[in-house]
């Protein structure tokens, strides 16, 4: 029996698969971009390590878009039919029942086997890191503070990814509104460990929340050569960047750094186009348009979405077809999610997802693009406390928040506009977006 880093047992074949998994969760916790490559050189090296095969699996879903998924699926059921489960240890056999979860569609119940090997080997990280991300893709806050806050009695300074924990928990204690903890977490963090862009990433959403828009410009000036570079975090920390110098009232410089960082191409991550999408759609609701852009953007969607997967992803591909005008692709991306409702398992935590929040939220786009405003409102008044449902972040969800106050006020649905400023402002009260709402509000 050998063990990885951390001293978590692996029925490894050589120390050489041991070494390169190792290299792969160093990868995983920097969020360096090498990590997929280097995931299969760990199976390459030794075909029947279970953490391997499971962390390609846990890659490729938790990418969230579903063209990753097809062949590590199929040879992951490869690997299931000649393994012996009795030859494993529990954590390995708990490793393989949360990616087969994951490749169920069930990634409530991969987060709760993780959280299991988590309790039993708080010393997991590979467990730890996986179970984060599913906690984030799921909206769930109080797990996505409390999984890694429950681990940290069994980690010490002297730990090599101490640091990259720390950084997982500053954005745990963000997503819970603990900001000022989450700033010291943060920052303690990047102090031990300065490439860990995590921990950045998190100081940034602490910066977000409580108005500091400069603080936040200055920490990724600071910082950029921790960030700027070939990692995974890269284009959505220039994201958090452009809403920084949007707030600041620069949106000039926030679409040229779109221009040069944001736009993608077809062949980009799925995630940079998410990114794309929503710093347009927060321009549109400023009232200013980018048609050309937009068009662009859009072209990138259709491949991506002919297979139901992220209704997360659903909603930034439903903004780019609205905002380029086109609302047939829109209508038909509606149309092919509530197919896809009629036949989808209960256990798919999308298709939950989709049912009661990413539908709704779509739907608002299309009736906003089309200036429907009240019936807007009207999708999104019911979901507007439940729409952490479908997973992201405080700072990312804003835009279907915004897009709710905004249609309220082009409505002139002024009670229910009044209620959500006030909300914004009880939570926020040093956003000058907030205080701009309410003196629209204001009689003349």
């Amino acid at each position: 029996m050998r063990q990885d880093q951390h001293g978590v047992p692996l029925t490894a074949a050589s120390s050489a698969a041991v070494e390169e998994l190792d290299r792969a969760v160093d990868s995983l916790l920097h969020f360096r971009s090498d990590v997929g490559d280097l995931a299969a050189r760990v199976v390459a090296e030794d075909p029947m390590l279970p953490l391997g095969n499971a962390m390609r699996v846990h890659l490729a879903v938790l990418s969230t878009d579903p063209a990753h998924v097809p062949v590590v699926a199929d040879e992951f059921a490869k690997f299931l039919s000649v393994v012996d489960p009795g030859e494993l240890t529990e954590g390995e056999r708990m490793h393989l029942s949360a990616a087969s979860h994951l490749l169920d569609g069930d990634l409530a119940g991969a987060a709760r086997v993780l959280t299991g090997i988590s309790t039993a080997q708080p010393r997991d990280a590979m467990a730890l890191a996986f179970g984060h991300q599913l906690d984030f893709l799921t909206g769930d806050a109080v797990s996505l503070r409390d999984r890694i806050g429950g681990a940290m009695h069994a980690w010490g300074e002297s730990d090599p990814h101490f640091a990259n924990l720390l950084g997982m928990y500053a954005f745990g204690l963000e997503e819970c509104g603990h900001w000022d903890q989450a700033e010291q977490a943060g920052l303690r963090a990047m102090s031990l460990d300065p490439a860990d862009v995590w921990s950045i990433h998190a100081v940034g959403h602490a910066h977000e929340m409580r108005a500091r828009f400069s603080s936040g410009i200055e920490l990724f000036d600071r910082r950029r050569e921790n960030w700027d570079g070939d990692n995974l975090l890269r284009v959505h920390i220039w994201w958090h960047y452009c809403l920084f110098l949007l707030e600041s009232g620069q949106p000039e410089r926030a679409l040229d750094i779109y221009d040069t960082k944001l736009a993608p191409g077809a062949a980009d991550a799925l995630r940079d186009a998410v990114n794309a999408a929503s710093l347009l759609w927060r321009l549109h609701l400023e009232g200013v348009h980018h048609e050309s852009r937009w068009q662009e953007l859009a072209r990138t969607w259709p491949p991506r979405m002919k297979i139901p997967f992220s209704a997360f992803n659903d909603m930034h591909a439903v903004m780019s077809y609205v905002g380029a005008g086109d609302d047939l692709a829109a209508e038909q991306l509606i149309a092919e999610r509530k197919r896809y409702l009629v036949d989808a398992p209960e256990t798919v935590s999308n298709a939950s997802m989709t049912a009661r929040v990413g539908l709704p939220v779509c739907e608002a786009l299309l009736a906003f693009g089309r200036g429907r405003y009240g019936e807007a409102v009207d999708h999104l008044w019911p979901v507007r406390r439940r729409v952490h449902e479908f997973g992201g972040s405080h700072a990312q969800r804003d835009v279907v928040q915004r897009t709710l106050v905004e249609a309220a006020v082009r409505a002139g649905r002024t009670e229910q506009a009044h209620v959500l400023v006030s909300e914004r402002i009880s939570l926020r009260p040093d956003s000058p977006y907030n205080h701009l709402k309410l003196s629209q509000l204001r009689p003349a």
